[in-house]
Formats: C-alpha cells, structure tokens, sequence
C-alpha cells in the first residue's frame, strides 16, 4: 500500500504522489515569533518532522526538500518591540531562539531551508507587482491591496463562501480598500516601524504574501506539499493560493494541502488570560520530550486534542513499557509458561506501516507496536524476538523516539568492564553457569535463572542470584511483562 493523506484541497484521502519522481517538496508555515513558543506550534512541526522521516524511509524512499519559514516582521512582533523599548529583530531573536532549542530538544530535525521573510523583500515586491499588472491588486493610500473579487476560487480550500463572508464584514476607517474583503499585499512605513523601498512607497510585505513569495522562489510552483496548523486554513492559505494561482499558468499552486488538528491545554483554548498558558521550553523542563512526542503521536495528527498532565503521566509509562518490551525481546532466553507462537514479525511488520499509509494513522501504529511487545516478547523463537527488537528499533527512530532505547550510561558502563563476569562467578559457583559470556549476557543470565528459581518457588536461590548482581551495582526492576536491570541508583 502506497501513502495516502488527506488533502485539505479536494477533502479526500488520496495518494501521496509527486511530480517530480523521488524527489518531495514541501512548504510548511513556520512561526510568527513575537512571543513564547507553546505546545500548540510543537504539535503541528512534530507530525511534519515524523511525515518527513516516512517520505525518507526506505520504504518510500523520497528525497525530501522541506522549507520551514519564518516570519519575522510583523504587526505583533512591532508592538512587542515597541513595548519593551527595543528593535522588532532583537524580539525575533529572542524568541525564536527559545523555540529553537525547544525544538532540538524535541529531536525535531532542522529544516533544509528556513526563509525569512525580511531577506526575500526584493522576490515579494516583484510578484506584488506581477499582481498589479495582471490587474489582481492595487495602490490605495496606506498599501497594495488583492482584489479578491478577481479571483473566483476564493474560498475554495476552506469551504467559505465569498457572498457570505460579505456579510457583517467592514472597511476599518485606518484601511483604503476597494472591498471589505481585500487584504494587504504591501502596508507603507508608519513612523518608527521597520521599511523597505518598492515601486509604491516604503514599507512592508504583508504576512500572506511573504509565504507565496517564499515557498515560489525556494520551491517553484506547483509544488507538492503545503502544511501548517488547521487555524492556517482561512485566511492565511486561502489567500496564498489566491496570490499564487493569479500567476500560474496551470494551477494549482500545491498539489497536497495537510493540516494538523487544533490543541487545547486542559480542556480550553491556551491563554495567558485563562491561566493555561505555558511557554514549551518550561514544559520541556518538568517532562521527558520523548513522553510529549509519544503523546502527540497516540491521537491522530488531523484530530482535536486536550492537552493534559494526566495524558503527560500517561506517556511517560507508555514509554516505560516499550521500554522493558525492548529489553525483554531483546534477551537470548525467556522463561515464560507455554504459550502459543506469535504471528510472524513479518505480520507486525506489515501492520504497522499499514496504519502510517493511512493517513499516518500514528496512533495505530503505535498499537501495533504495543501488540509486539506484547506477544512476541513471550515467543520462544529467540530469533522472532531479535527480529521484534529490529522492528521497535525501526518505529521508534522513524517516530523520532529512537533514543528511548539507547542504554542508560551507567548501565553502559556496567557492561564494558568485563571482569564483572569473573566476580558473578566467584560468587555465585555453580549456581549459575556464565560459560565465558559476556558482561551483559552474564547478567541477563543470571536474571533468567533467577526468573526460573521464583517460578519453581526457591526463593532462597532467587535471593542469592539478585544479591550478588546487587554486590556489582546491577538492581533488578521486576514488571509484569518481564524483569530489567539498571545501575543502582540510575
């Protein structure tokens, strides 16, 4: 089964295809930094960052350019500035700053391009004057304006019909327009705010037509896909088609549109107002970025979602879980009651890139990745086990959680000294045969056999086996799909 999304444009799930063979090309509209980033932008560039590792992946192998913009004049990021007492780029720098570690964090990968809207001033003035001649804007007194009256198929991506978006709608006495619903291409300088020349007056781009400029010269048009958060829709997107599609010869100006789900942080709209609010580097600081990925990736990415503390607490022990499921799958042997042989891995396998096909049902996936740990964690074939262990590994990097699975460092420096085996030995006699195994598999070793002496209810050797990996520093965390082991105190 090939990828399929749901377009925003024909409100189909359809296949993910692209025009130019292996090669996607994607546009996603980036942060307006003005203020603390939250976790609302977090969720929309996390399941982009994930959408970018499937195209990758070998199974559909695409080479991906993926242009993320920022915008950085704007009416919000002035009147910040003009608050503090302090330059609009000084505001932008700060902020942006902090979201991009936020991002790092996250494991959010860079973007292969990240315009910002001031250094494409000279590709803007050049399509708004594109616009003007082709007679779909205009010079008033404070700007250039779209004529939206131009354009038929506005309204077309969001559904919203012009005649009744008329209605209630109103000139405002600071705007020189010719219709209610015209907006602003080019906004001329107004006394201490930022300005660049163009053929109409100083000034500044508008914010819909910075992205149309960009994603045209970055991407060329048509390209094959264009993202953002489902509050983009209208008016931001709407009217980037409308600027773009006015000079294409054969549109449209992105084949796919896919748009994230809204977030509300415990039940309401995010706010400082409300109390809700909380800038994501804070949240970064109390909770393990992986938990919140994993949370993001358990609704589905077009869904409406509640942010909570308890759905947090969740995703912290779902992690833990997938956590001992690895390590479990990952042993040379399971001491288990009988129990009747998996499905295949091959069978998972197939599972789970079924449900990222449809529509990056992650939440799906993630089932299935559940089910393995699950099921096949009690398979006595220790090569399904190794298999299911590849599998996770696979997932969890795909999902960009891979590093759940990296050995704690302590524990990593338990097992590169290996005269902890010759110790195990001393102690323990014949109690245990270690067989010249290594330092890991001497413990897993030792764990197993204990296992199997609680089962058969000698708890006397039990207890001799965890006291002698407590003597070298291994502690033993008994779980009901199995037992792990860290260094103490880790």
């Amino acid at each position: 089964m090939a990828l399929r999304l749901f377009n925003t444009r024909t409100r189909t799930v359809e296949p993910f295809r692209t025009r130019e063979p292996n090669h996607a090309r994607i546009y996603v509209c980036g942060l307006t930094p003005s203020a603390e980033g939250h976790i609302g932008h977090a969720r929309s560039f996390l399941f982009f960052d994930v959408l970018r590792r499937y195209l990758e992946h070998p199974r559909n192998g695409y080479r991906v350019t993926y242009v993320q913009n920022v915008t950085d004049v704007d009416d919000r990021s002035i009147a910040t500035a003009k608050l503090e007492g302090t330059t609009y780029d000084r505001i932008v720098a700060r902020y942006y700053g902090a979201f991009k570690a936020s991002m790092h964090r996250l494991g959010v990968r860079e973007p292969d391009a990240e315009p910002y809207a001031t250094h494409y001033v000279p590709q803007i003035v050049v399509m708004i004057a594109e616009l003007i001649e082709r007679g779909y804007a205009y010079a008033s007194e404070d700007g250039v304006y779209y004529r939206v009256a131009r354009f038929p198929r506005y309204g077309a991506l969001s559904g919203k019909n012009v005649d009744e978006l008329l209605v209630g709608a109103r000139i405002a006495e600071n705007e020189h327009k010719d219709d209610p619903l015209d907006f602003a291409l080019w906004k001329f300088a107004r006394p201490d705010e930022p300005s660049w020349p163009s053929p109409w007056g100083d000034g500044r781009p508008g914010w819909h037509i910075e992205c149309s400029a960009m994603s045209r010269a970055l991407l060329g048009v048509p390209f094959d896909l264009h993202g953002g958060g489902y509050d983009l829709i209208f008016p931001h997107h709407e009217n980037e088609i409308a600027q773009s599609e006015a000079l294409m010869d054969a549109p449209p100006m992105a084949v796919m549109w896919a748009h994230g789900g809204l977030l509300n942080f415990d039940g309401r709209k995010m706010s400082k107002s409300l109390g809700n609010f909380e800038p994501l580097s804070n949240l970064l600081e109390r909770h393990d970025p992986l938990a919140i990925r994993l949370l993001f990736l358990s609704t589905g990415y077009r869904k409406p979602m509640n942010f909570t503390e308890d759905a947090l607490a969740g995703a912290t022990s779902a992690l833990a879980k997938l956590r001992r499921g690895y390590e479990t799958l990952q042993r040379s042997a399971v001491i288990f009651e009988a129990v009747e042989k998996a499905e295949s891995v091959a069978t998972y396998r197939e599972r789970f890139f079924d449900a990222l096909d449809n529509d990056m049902n992650t939440a799906g996936a993630l089932g299935v990745l559940f089910d393995l740990v699950s099921d096949v964690a009690k398979d006595p074939d220790v090569e399904a086990r190794r298999d299911a262990a590849a599998l996770l590994a696979e997932a969890l990097g795909l999902f960009g959680i891979g590093a759940l699975l990296d050995p704690p460092p302590e524990q990593a420096a338990a097992v590169i000294d290996r005269s902890i085996v010759d110790r195990l030995a001393q102690r323990l006699g014949d109690a245990v045969h270690l067989n010249g195994a290594g330092p890991e598999a001497a413990i897993a070793a030792i764990v197993e056999a204990r296992n199997a002496a609680r089962r058969a209810k000698d708890f006397a050797l039990g207890d001799r086996l965890r006291d002698a990996l407590a003597a070298e520093g291994v502690e033993l965390h008994d779980a009901k799909d199995g037992t792990t082991w860290t260094r103490a105190g880790a």
